[in-house]
């Protein structure tokens, strides 16, 4: 296993259930708002997390992370995530956005039975780092969750546009499915 070398801004380490805790709280005190408090912390975390992962990919005699192809890319990302405790997941595409896929995200465990996907902090970490590969904004969204019953955790990344009309579009009553298409 190769060590994840910390940036100068640093990255802690948190347990799954601390984390878990500290988001069922935050849902508890702030209901909605919770959602935006983890998602904005986690998008400031992003930077430091994909300067680690470059450093990471370096130590391992691999290029840089936008220099990798697409199924490169999320295996190496995959196993650094897991590597920092997060979980592992599979990159895929669904039509105008990607799909990340995860069946052990550790922000999901501990806290079974939530009414919405609650992997907030995540959404923004994933935001910010997807974000930088990208070398433009882009935008999460959780619309699987473990914590709410799914099987798996699923992320669609993609620009803010598309993320905006997915979001219309479930608002509206469709399935994310349906909504990627329209």
């Amino acid at each position: 296993m190769t060590t994840i070398e910390l940036p100068a801004s640093g990255l802690v380490a948190l347990s799954g259930d601390a984390l878990a805790s500290l988001r069922n709280a935050l849902i508890r005190d702030f209901g909605g708002d919770a959602a935006g408090y983890l998602q904005q912390a986690g998008y400031a975390g992003g930077d430091a997390i994909y300067d680690a992962f470059a450093r990471w990919l370096a130590a391992r005699g691999l290029p840089a992370p936008e220099s990798l192809d697409v199924p490169t890319f999320g295996d190496e990302a995959s196993r650094f995530f897991a590597e920092a405790g997060w979980g592992t997941f599979t990159l895929g595409q669904g039509g105008a956005v990607a799909m990340l896929d995860s069946w052990d995200w550790v922000e999901s465990g501990g806290s079974p039975g939530l009414e919405h996907p609650g992997c907030h902090l995540g959404t923004g970490i994933l935001a910010a780092f997807f974000g930088r590969v990208a070398a433009q904004p882009l935008a999460v969204m959780e619309v699987e969750c473990r914590s709410a019953g799914a099987a798996q955790c699923r992320f669609l990344l993609g620009s803010p546009e598309t993320m905006q009309r997915v979001w219309e579009g479930m608002a509206a009553g469709h399935g994310y499915d349906t909504a990627i298409q329209h």
